[in-house]
């Protein structure tokens, strides 16, 4: 046999030749399992997707959550609360009850963790209030671009 004569079926080697009716076979399995039912739950499934995700979309408040989200400074506050909530949480699962009373206070107080804690939480209310008033002040405009 010439090679002008050959077909693409005459070049394939034997691996080749298996691994194609390994993806028929694949290929028809998948047909076979796709009844009525799958398809319709299917269908339904991604229509609610498409129905979420429009209405994620239109919502402002979100997208612009979503924006400062993406910045750096963001996703690092968000890396240092997610370590802090693992931490807090193994460590508070494993103490002893707080016995309460005004030394226990004074000991947390003294921890210097417990003030940087106490300085963000007022700066984010502080921030948060002044955005708020903004908003009403402007109808519901946000205050930070």
């Amino acid at each position: 046999m010439t090679a002008e004569n050959e077909t693409p079926l005459d070049t394939m080697s034997t691996d080749d030749l298996k691994g194609l009716i390994e993806i028929a076979n694949l290929v028809g399995a998948a047909r076979d399992a796709m009844s009525d039912e799958i398809v319709t739950r299917m269908s339904g499934v991604m229509s609610e997707g498409l129905h979420l995700l429009d209405r994620l979309t239109r919502n402002e408040g979100l997208m612009q959550l979503l924006q400062v989200l993406d910045r750096p400074d963001s996703q690092n506050l968000l890396i240092a609360l997610s370590e802090a909530i693992h931490v807090s949480s193994q460590e508070i699962a494993a103490a002893p009850p707080a016995k309460g009373g005004i030394t226990c206070l004074l000991r947390v107080a003294r921890d210097p963790g417990t003030l940087e804690g106490i300085r963000f939480l007022a700066s984010l209310g502080q921030h948060m209030s002044h955005s708020l008033r903004e908003q009403h002040r402007h109808g519901c405009e946000p205050a930070y671009k």
